[in-house]
């Protein structure tokens, strides 16, 4: 499990689209602190179907950077 409060932007040489998981998110209570978080499921062939194979937290910060970088996304605009 990460809890992620900030972003930093990264260039990837080759790109690709990664494979389609299940996930599922849940906003909880964590030492009095709100999070989003991100729960990611393997391939249905693993070792264990339908266990957590990664799970992202964002507090406030975190969120809101998600936020901005996820709007770029809907509006249509490069990265940067």
């Amino acid at each position: 499990m990460a809890l992620v409060r900030n972003l930093s932007p990264r260039d990837i040489a080759y790109p690709k689209k990664h494979r389609e998981v299940e996930a599922t998110c849940s906003i909880v209570m964590a030492e009095g602190e709100k999070l989003l978080q991100i729960d990611t499921y393997g391939s249905a062939d693993r070792a264990i179907p339908g266990k957590v194979s990664q799970s992202l937290q964002f507090d406030r910060q975190g969120a809101e950077e998600l936020a901005k970088l996820l709007q770029q996304i809907l509006d249509g605009q490069e990265e940067g």
